[in-house]
């Protein structure tokens, strides 16, 4: 009777044991899946987060492509500057450059201009300029496509493309930021940190939008000094010479 009592307690504990092992495997087992789930989660929302940020990146290329083809080159006497559409109807099309580009033509008493686009070259007349604000308009009898223009200054830090012709070099393109606004000589300015060189005088300054936030005018050279641009916001010319796209 006794030697039956003991079999059936070891039985009973070892059913126990068996039971507790289950259990606590179980556990585990739930525990690690909980795990693993959380940590897809977490790794879901990284992805979510990377596509996100990817897809705020501004497209240069798709930029670029969209605006080069409204951008021109000026040639006026000795000088060479850049331009670009602002306003186009059927009588053609009205381009945005800086006075200083045309300056030797327009005090010699001339208003013809050569209008370069590709291999393409026409003739462009001089039809406004405002010298105290370094601006310019010159009509050409081509519809070409116009550029958008901001309607508000762009932000500090602000990434932008300016595209232009550099030494004559059509169709550059180089990327920088806002990096300040300053007033000189009673004018106001965009500073900005994309390469810029002679030839780019007059070419626009565009955000990620492809909307033309300034115009290029100088940049400030001496030993040391790097990546300082100016260039005048585009309300100057869309608000006294010319009516813009928006």
């Amino acid at each position: 009777m006794h030697r039956n009592i003991f079999a059936a307690a070891v039985v009973v504990a070892a059913a126990a044991a068996i039971l507790t092992c289950s259990l606590h495997d179980e556990l585990g087992m739930r525990r690690d899946v909980a795990v693993q789930q959380r940590t897809i989660a977490a790794l879901q929302q990284r992805v979510a987060a990377l596509e996100t940020q990817a897809a705020a990146q501004p497209d240069w290329p798709s930029i670029a492509a969209a605006v080069e083809p409204s951008v021109v080159t000026i040639e006026a006497g000795r000088s060479l500057g850049s331009a670009w559409v602002a306003h186009a109807d059927a009588s053609g099309s009205d381009l945005v450059t800086n006075f200083h580009v045309i300056a030797e033509t327009w005090n010699a008493g001339t208003a013809s201009v050569k209008v370069l686009s590709g291999d393409a070259t026409t003739s462009g007349t001089i039809v406004r300029v405002d010298p105290g604000d370094d601006l310019a308009i010159v009509h050409v009898r081509e519809r070409r496509t116009a550029l958008a223009s901001a309607a508000q200054r762009p932000r500090l830090g602000t990434a932008v493309m300016a595209v232009g012709s550099p030494l004559g070099l059509g169709g550059t393109v180089t990327l920088g930021v806002v990096s300040g606004f300053r007033s000189l000589e009673g004018s106001d300015y965009v500073q900005f940190s994309a390469a810029i060189s002679p030839g780019n005088s007059g070419g626009p300054v565009v955000d990620s939008h492809g909307r033309v936030v300034a115009v290029a005018s100088a940049k400030l050279v001496g030993d040391g000094v790097e990546a300082l641009a100016l260039a005048i916001p585009v309300q100057t010319a869309c608000l006294n010479l010319v009516t813009c796209s928006g």
